[in-house]
């Protein structure tokens, strides 16, 4: 408990990858760009710490098979948790995201260039100006990502199923959601239908085969 403590943090609380995201057009661009510039340059503020030392104990047995590293562990939780919080994201959805693009190792690259955790496009670095963001690192990474696909979920008006398929980069394609909530269901999941009924909703309306 201690070092939960330590990684929370009483100031401020505290993955070969997949086919990567496509540039969005130029309007799309420009509203992220806005986005991540705000958030990147934004401080960290403290929220929920006691829903947060329940999530990550109940959480991080289940990444053991990813990260080995107990610290490695509690350090990407906290900040999923911290971006969730920040973005309105449910933060299981996130964890699934990023099984799903990189199998949670940092130092992936896809064969289109995408790095990192949440396999984020470099040239969003130097579209807000700051290229010596280093998007191997957890913290960076999972703020990027998380950005973008908030924009993406507040584009569908949170509709889950679709801001998945444009944060993957092909709306027609529901093949790379379905693996989402395939794996949201499988491991990351701790909550009751009640709960989550936003996600599943979007996930009956769609189709897909791994909603439940």
């Amino acid at each position: 408990m201690k070092a939960l403590l330590a990684v929370l943090g009483f100031g401020g609380l505290l993955t070969a990858a997949l086919a990567a995201p496509i540039e969005p057009d130029e309007d799309e661009r420009r509203a992220i760009r806005a986005e991540l510039a705000a958030v990147m340059s934004a401080d960290d503020d403290d929220r929920d710490r006691f829903d947060a030392e329940v999530w990550l104990a109940t959480v991080e047995p289940r990444l053991a098979r990813f990260l080995r590293d107990p610290d490695a562990r509690l350090k990407l939780l906290a900040q999923v948790w911290q971006e969730a919080a920040r973005h309105g994201i449910d933060p299981e959805l996130a964890m699934a995201v990023i099984e799903v693009e990189s199998s949670f190792d940092r130092f992936a690259i896809s064969s289109a260039g995408a790095q990192g955790l949440m396999q984020v496009m470099p040239f969003w670095k130097h579209e807000i100006g700051r290229s010596e963001d280093n998007l191997t690192e957890v913290e960076t990474n999972i703020r990027y990502g998380m950005t973008i696909l908030a924009h993406y979920l507040q584009r569908e008006s949170g509709d889950a199923v679709r801001a998945l398929t444009r944060y993957h980069g092909n709306i027609r394609d529901f093949s790379y959601p379905d693996r989402v909530f395939r794996a949201w269901n499988a491991r990351w999941r701790t909550r009751d239908t009640g709960e989550v009924r936003h996600l599943l909703a979007a996930c009956y309306q769609a189709g897909l085969t791994y909603c439940d």
